[in-house]
């Protein structure tokens, strides 16, 4: 049966639009310098999401599926590029149909062939011919603006992991907010470097800033892996907001406040851009009413872990625990919604995930040998 010149007309309509859709998706993504909402991106994105929680339903131990998930980022970007190309490819395609001799085949064929810059179909009229040429331009557009894409993301990756292994050094994986605190004050067999927590604030201040600009820009970066399966940007970032917030809570005139705060603004705020532009809804300024998730006996855990290092607490727990809630309410919602998002390794503290999972305490090393 053939097409009636109405419905070649409406395909071609329908192909322009398609065309448009994926252009529109490439240049929000790669050239736009802020965060742009593209339907087409995150579609790619819960597809190949959905496609790795099914493989990791049928895998209990977390290293496994860490080596699962290392590949996510690298899937997502070969099928953002397939999606881009294939939907602008059917685009082409239906707007060459009107125009094609031999039917809808050759428009496919003619379509390709420009496309994919093959060159060995060439459609006879004006209006064809300067379709290709757009085809050709478009195929040749996208995918080096990928390929340029690439040294963006892994200098941005490659920042965020430089102090994410040196948080790992200093205070331990996988990274939990108490356990920094006491490793920071013992030290080097019962040397404090307190002191230095201010600084260590004012660089992660600066780190959640450039994370949250960098991971919203290029939303992508979220799924890109630690090196190691037991450290995450996610858990880390989180850890180092509860120890600011513990420092301030317990021991108000030792720590560094305005630092501290500093840090804690900016880090829920990474971490509230991180989460809207992945599509979760979280409020910006949090209800102290609303309460955390975190229980006061956990609380009461990490009081214990760091008084076994003689931290210097200042007030009980009963007295600072209202004061941590407060601080802790801001960020625990977006925090969650990203650590369990990208299946970051489960961390105390770090909220549940979409598989059960035992949470990891902290590798602890032994007590080594006694100096001569």
């Amino acid at each position: 049966m053939v097409m009636p010149a109405g419905g070649r007309v409406v395909a071609a309509v329908i192909g322009g639009l398609l065309v448009l859709t994926s252009v529109l998706s490439v240049t929000g993504t790669l050239i736009v310098s802020r965060s742009v909402s593209s339907h087409l991106t995150r579609w790619v994105d819960k597809s190949v999401d959905w496609a790795y929680q099914l493989v990791l339903a049928r895998v209990s131990e977390y290293r496994r599926r860490d080596r699962i998930l290392a590949t996510q980022a690298a899937t997502i970007l070969l099928a953002q590029l397939a999606t881009w190309l294939i939907v602008a490819y059917v685009g082409f395609a239906l707007l060459l149909w009107p125009f094609a001799h031999h039917g809808v085949v050759s428009a496919f064929i003619d379509a390709g062939s420009s496309l994919f810059t093959l060159g060995f179909a060439v459609p006879s009229g004006a209006v064809p011919a300067v379709i290709v040429f757009l085809a050709a331009a478009v195929g040749l557009v996208v995918i080096t603006l990928q390929i340029a894409y690439l040294p963006t993301l892994y200098a941005a990756f490659n920042r965020r992991e430089t102090e994410v292994a040196l948080l790992n050094t200093r205070g331990g994986i996988p990274a939990w907010g108490p356990e920094l605190l006491a490793r920071t004050h013992y030290g080097l067999g019962g040397i404090s470097t307190l002191d230095t927590m201010g600084d260590l604030y004012s660089q992660w201040e600066r780190w959640a800033a450039d994370v949250g600009e960098s991971h919203t820009t290029y939303l992508g970066l979220v799924r890109f892996r630690s090196p190691g399966a037991l450290s995450s940007w996610s858990t880390s970032l989180l850890s180092v907001l509860d120890s600011a917030a513990l420092f301030l809570t317990l021991s108000p005139s030792a720590a560094p406040v305005v630092p501290a705060r500093l840090c804690l603004r900016s880090g829920f705020q990474c971490f509230y851009r991180i989460a809207t532009a992945m599509g979760f809804d979280v409020p910006l300024e949090a209800d102290p009413a609303a309460g955390i998730s975190l229980t006061y006996e956990e609380f009461l855990d990490a009081v214990t872990r760091m008084r076994e290092v003689d931290f210097p607490i200042e007030r009980d727990p009963e007295q600072a625990w209202p004061e941590f809630v407060g601080w802790r309410v801001n960020y625990e919602k977006a925090a969650y919604a990203v650590t369990a998002a990208v299946y970051a390794v489960p961390a105390l503290w770090s909220g549940p995930r979409r598989h059960p999972i035992t949470p990891i305490p902290p590798i602890r090393p032994g007590a080594g040998r006694p100096p001569k």
